[in-house]
């Protein structure tokens, strides 16, 4: 053997190509939701392999194969092959009673019932516990066997060299204390899914984490009284670089504003909640130095303009909001709120999205608030979903907003409501200022054809996806020739049709834009794509 494997961290370089899916900063990148793969090897008087995926079997198998070679191979390998487990089983499987039974039903793949199988004994935690140090990612999705688990210690975490953990059980409040069996010291990433946990607890285990995601699922009034403890907890981390969770209080925000390392913040609101903060004593937040991803999954979006007018965001890259309601006098106030931010430097992209109905209209003072966004001149996606998002757009805003965003890859402004005022002329003139733009999406008025192509040289070669939300088509073949003209790249328009809507005309017009399209370009015309069309064999040419 080469005197160079020996040394232990050679050895370890080694064994980590051959098993390269183990890299601690994956720990810090990847998604905590992510699959991961479960291998074990039970190495008393026999060695044993069994796995969840199939993919990593070979692998597997090189590891194991390595850790029965010799007694130098031994402990880097296990090291790499204990160090994801997916769930108890590998572990259960160590245990001299369970490892016949855990074993054959991995070969079936039948998930065997452990409802009758007495908790571990002293003796047999020991062997649960034989590889634990070496478990560095631990993920766990439901809780059938945790009873097992009855007579440990839940004073100590039984994982101290663990790095990263999912732990989202399908009864969160019954099993909630085995979660602390995995607080580990070392703990720098965090999945919960949980419904009661004992926050309180957490806290003094949560100051070394980097990244944070806590899903609450639907919950009573008693149990939202525990989340000033969530909000304890972690306003307990010191050093997080990504926080996932409910709705925040004024405090906490105030909190993690302060925090340097904080680069993204997703809030979720879970449906059917009592209460969530209302309160505006959010004046002293420190500014968001670091930040660069904010998003919002909320029913309304006071909570949402209350946080962003009282932050200043100035490296904030990525905005997102997806909203149940969002009333025309609230879109005005968030997307005011947006441009006041300080965000304008770095701001690349927008995305605001409410699927729910109007009910209220702009009024005549109303402002157009896609004016709000031509401070952001880094933009490159903007996506307004919502109604009236283009009130009072005409062809010299258009040109105006083009203008202002002149690395604009992909705009998207989906308005079921607003009459489109945008001609093709509007149109082009508006393409000539964004040459980088690959997605559009928008209403225009291409009833009233303004341009003749054949006197035109202007050709936008970048543009590849355009979608004309319920614009209607006088004229399907002068159409056609404009877009085969002037956009060279784009081979098919689609409109956006509501399947609950009986008037489907726009999309039929649609298609035999699309027809001509195709025999302009030299294709066999496609089959319709709206609903009535597809009893229709084919296209009359």
């Amino acid at each position: 053997m080469h005197q160079a494997l020996f040394v232990s961290e050679i050895l370890s370089n080694i064994f980590a190509h051959v098993y390269p899916f183990f890299q601690l900063s994956r720990y810090y990148t990847e998604s905590l939701e992510s699959p991961y793969h479960t291998e074990s090897l039970h190495h008393d008087h026999t060695e044993s392999l069994h796995h969840d995926h199939t993919e990593s079997l070979p692998v597997s198998r090189t590891l194991a194969a390595l850790a029965i070679t010799c007694k130098l191979f031994h402990e880097p390998a296990m090291d790499l092959l204990w160090a994801d487990i997916r769930g108890l089983l590998p572990l259960l499987g160590c245990v001299t009673r369970l490892n016949p039974i855990v074993y054959r039903n991995y070969k079936t793949q039948y998930l065997w019932s452990s409802e009758d199988i007495e908790p571990l004994s002293e003796h047999e935690t020991r062997q649960f516990l034989r590889h634990a140090t070496r478990v560095r990612s631990f993920h766990e999705e439901n809780s059938r066997h945790f009873h097992l688990l009855e007579n440990l210690s839940f004073e100590t975490c039984a994982f101290p060299s663990l790095v990263s953990l999912s732990f989202a059980v399908d009864h969160p409040q019954a099993y909630a204390k085995f979660l602390r069996l995995f607080l580990s010291p070392t703990l720098r990433q965090c999945y919960l899914s949980v419904r009661h946990p004992d926050f309180k607890y957490f806290a003094t285990h949560f100051t070394a984490l980097e990244h944070l995601h806590i899903q609450l699922r639907p919950f009573s009034h008693s149990i939202a009284d525990d989340l000033s403890l969530l909000y304890n907890s972690i306003r307990s981390c010191k050093q997080l670089a990504t926080l996932s969770c409910p709705p925040l209080d004024w405090a906490t925000w105030r909190h993690i504003s302060n925090l340097p390392t904080l680069l993204t913040v997703d809030i979720s609101e879970p449906r059917r909640v009592p209460r969530w903060p209302s309160g505006r004593d959010t004046h002293n937040f420190a500014p968001f130095h670091n930040l660069t991803g904010l998003s919002f999954d909320v029913d309304t979006a006071a909570y949402t303009i209350a946080v962003i007018q009282h932050s200043e965001l100035p490296s904030l890259r990525d905005f997102v909001i997806h909203v149940q309601v969002l009333p025309w006098p609230e879109a005005e106030k968030l997307c005011c709120a947006l441009s006041q931010c300080k965000a304008d430097q770095k701001l690349e992209h927008i995305n605001i999205i409410c699927n729910g109905e109007l009910d209220e209209e702009p009024s005549s003072s109303s402002m157009t608030v896609i004016t709000q966004f031509f401070c952001f001149t880094q933009l490159r996606t903007l996506q307004l979903e919502f109604p009236h998002c283009c009130f009072n757009l005409d062809n010299n805003l258009l040109l105006e907003a083009m203008a202002s965003w002149p690395h604009i890859c992909s705009l998207e402004l989906s308005d079921m409501e607003t009459v489109p005022t945008v001609t093709f002329r509007g149109l082009f003139t508006a393409l000539s200022r964004c040459p980088n733009l690959r997605r559009l999406n928008m209403s225009m008025d291409v009833a009233g054809i303004d341009i003749d192509p054949t006197t035109e040289s202007f050709q936008h070669t970048t543009l590849e996806s355009l979608k004309l939300t319920r614009s209607r088509v006088a004229d399907a073949e002068a159409v056609a020739r404009i877009l085969f003209s002037m956009l060279p790249r784009v081979d098919k328009v689609t409109d956006q049709w509501d399947p609950w809507n009986t008037e489907i005309h726009f999309q039929k017009q649609w298609d035999e834009v699309n027809r001509h399209l195709d025999l302009l370009n030299g294709r066999e015309p496609q089959r319709s794509q709206s609903p009535e069309s597809e009893q229709d064999t084919d296209y009359c040419c």
